[in-house]
């Protein structure tokens, strides 16, 4: 099959209908104004400095547990706290964009990123730390979706929202990279205070601009708020996490994890059919049944949970196995970052020139090939160059799954829908992010467990299984991408 059959009509003449996409890179229309530049830049800065957020204390925690008297059992809360919020909250405050104004919900956001980054900074005790880690979260949850649902109704469907979205998704995946190498060099160089007072000055330029920059839209009735199905869906994926955060730190048998995974998944499902009979629902059921949507954000899903789960397994093996510093191991996946960026930057003209499908599909086989070469990584210095290529194709092939995932999941729907499709992406990337680490971890444990063994060549073997099965799921995205989702010009149809 051609894949010049994925590829959209010229924009010489008016789309048949709104939710039509326009053509193909290339064209007159793919220009942007210079109010659009700004605006992009703005945002992207706003989400570049979420992700750097994601990361930037994980080199730091040691530290920051010597600074303010952590004990090693509750130094996961620095980073748990963070994850709960962020990914709990996502999708009611995706919604609340939509009703309320995103601009509003923006600027808001930002307003408490950089309060609650202070309040970081300046922390004197574990408790002071923890509540500027849970603002931080409830800062992201709300920033996140409202600048994905402002960016995607500034750039109608076709090349330049193609465009945005790729330079987001480049940026967002660089942000955690190059969160892990700030940390380390922050931490070294200054404190690890400046982990948060970093954010305070980026957090103030964008308050300051983007209130005449950002343009919102509004709804023209009074909006109503599905509150039964807010705190179900909430309610469930607060549980849902901090289920898979337990199993990350104490395993996955443990009566906190087992009960709150088993909260999260009858809460969820309550949610479901809290949807089913509201008159008006957080998230109506039929956008759910849309095949963009659904396989979207399954793909995505995957994409996140396979990449970041493969860093960790990737800190093991420099640290445990080669003996890396942390800083040194930040250092070396910049080159992943570099590849993510490149991926990025293609994804758009990739997806206007194939479709989404394509885009991902073929972004899933180049990722999973390259993560399916670390299995042959060894316990000699001399490996870190098949590291340093396999992470930086990955990153390319990863970042053209997520580009398209992102495109597919907030397409063909109206502008009044994006909030609640640029939430449920971002929970997707927020759950992902969670899953990942904890799921991979119990592979690569279970496997040295077997071994009896916690050297340096037991830790090889347990990365080595885990990178296999991280591979095959990234093979299954791809499968289920190339089965389920239509090609991108009849997409508005299915």
């Amino acid at each position: 099959m051609s894949t010049l059959d994925h590829r959209t009509r010229p924009v010489e003449a008016p789309p048949v209908t709104p939710a039509e996409p326009t053509d193909a890179a290339g064209s007159t229309g793919a220009r942007m104004t210079g109010q659009q530049k700004l605006v992009l830049t703005l945002l992207l800065g706003a989400q570049f400095m979420i992700a750097v957020d994601f990361s930037i204390l994980n080199v730091a925690l040691p530290v920051v547990g010597e600074g303010l008297g952590f004990s090693l059992n509750n130094l996961q809360w620095v980073a748990t706290a963070f994850a709960l919020t962020a990914a709990g909250f996502t999708l009611l405050f995706g919604r609340v964009a939509d009703l309320f104004g995103r601009k509003r919900l923006f600027l808001g956001g930002m307003a408490l990123l950089g309060a609650s980054s202070a309040l970081g900074g300046f922390a004197t005790s574990p408790e002071m730390l923890l509540i500027a880690r849970v603002l931080q979260g409830l800062a992201t949850a709300a920033v996140t979706p409202a600048g994905l649902s402002l960016l995607t109704t500034a750039f109608k469907e076709g090349p330049q929202r193609d465009r945005a979205l790729g330079l987001n998704g480049a940026l967002m995946s660089a942000g955690f990279t190059a969160g892990a190498v700030l940390g380390g060099l922050l931490t070294d160089l200054l404190s690890w205070r400046w982990a948060f007072f970093v954010n305070v000055p980026v957090a103030a330029l964008v308050l300051i601009l983007a209130p005449s920059a950002i343009t919102d839209s509004r709804p023209s009735g009074r909006p109503r708020l599905d509150v039964p199905g807010a705190i179900a869906v909430t309610g469930g994926l607060l549980a849902l996490v901090f289920g898979l955060t337990q199993a990350g730190a104490e395993g996955w048998g443990q009566p906190t994890t087992l009960g709150a995974l088993a909260a999260g998944a009858v809460l969820l499902v309550a949610f479901w059919f809290i949807e089913q009979r509201s008159t008006s629902p957080l998230v109506p059921v039929g956008i759910m049944k849309r095949r963009t949507v659904l396989w979207g954000n399954i793909t995505g899903l995957i994409a996140f949970v396979t990449e970041t789960s493969l860093v960790f397994l990737l800190t093991l093996y420099l640290q445990e196995v080669l003996g890396y510093s942390p800083l040194a191991t930040g250092l070396a996946f910049g080159v992943l970052g570099i590849g993510t960026v490149l991926g990025g930057t293609l994804g758009g003209r990739v997806v206007g020139r194939f479709g989404t499908r394509t885009t991902i599909v073929a972004g899933g086989v180049v990722q999973a090939l390259a993560t399916l070469s670390l299995v042959a990584l060894g316990n000699s210095g001399g490996w870190i160059w098949l590291l340093l290529a396999a992470t930086f194709v990955g990153g390319v092939g990863n970042m053209l799954m997520i580009v398209g995932f992102m495109i597919t999941a907030t397409s063909g729907l109206p502008d009044a829908e994006q909030g609640l499709a640029t939430g449920l992406a971002t929970m997707t990337q927020q759950v992902g992010i969670t899953m990942g680490i904890p799921i991979m971890s119990a592979i690569a444990t279970a496997r040295m467990s077997s071994l009896g063994d916690t050297g340096p060549d037991a830790v090889l073997s347990g990365v080595a299984v885990a990178i296999l099965v991280d591979s095959a799921l990234v093979l299954l995205g791809a499968l289920l991408a190339a089965v389920f989702l239509a090609p991108r010009r009849d997409r508005d149809r299915v």
